[in-house]
């Protein structure tokens, strides 16, 4: 059962500029030490960048929050499982939301899709209720 749905669409100029007028102190700010390990290896790194602040953006509206109620940008981080496929990671707030909007005897898991096409970034996150113990909760 979906629980929550959120989508997100940024301009990857829009992140090239903050990181060039910010640099560090908007990466510190917004993204985990993994994110950052992993944009900062890519090529199109502001495309990268780009990439994790709409999954980020797109994940606080699934939890029904948007950056409130103690929902903070680095309580949300991706990762890539073991397969490869991406997903989000919640810690703080985030992660207490999470588990305020899972029914009982469900674990939340979370699907996140992340693509760029020159100027435009997206991420869509869903996150659904499934049964506890089914062996496949993430995140």
């Amino acid at each position: 059962m979906i629980i929550g749905l959120g989508n997100d669409l940024i301009d990857i100029r829009r992140i090239e500029v903050t990181l060039q007028r910010f640099g560090d102190r908007f990466l510190e700010r917004v993204f985990t030490d993994i994110e950052r390990a992993k944009s900062d290896r890519r090529a199109n790194r502001a495309a990268s960048y780009a990439k994790r602040f709409a999954a980020k953006e797109a994940c606080a509206k699934a939890l029904g929050t948007g950056f409130h109620a103690g929902v903070y940008w680095r309580d949300m981080g991706v990762i890539n499982l073991p397969s490869g496929r991406p997903t989000l990671t919640l810690t703080g707030g985030a992660a207490q939301q999470l588990l305020r909007i899972t029914p009982p005897g469900m674990t939340a898991r979370i699907d996140l899709t992340l693509t760029d096409d020159f100027p435009l970034a997206e991420a869509v996150v869903i996150i659904s209720a499934i049964p506890a113990g089914n062996g496949r909760e993430v995140g």
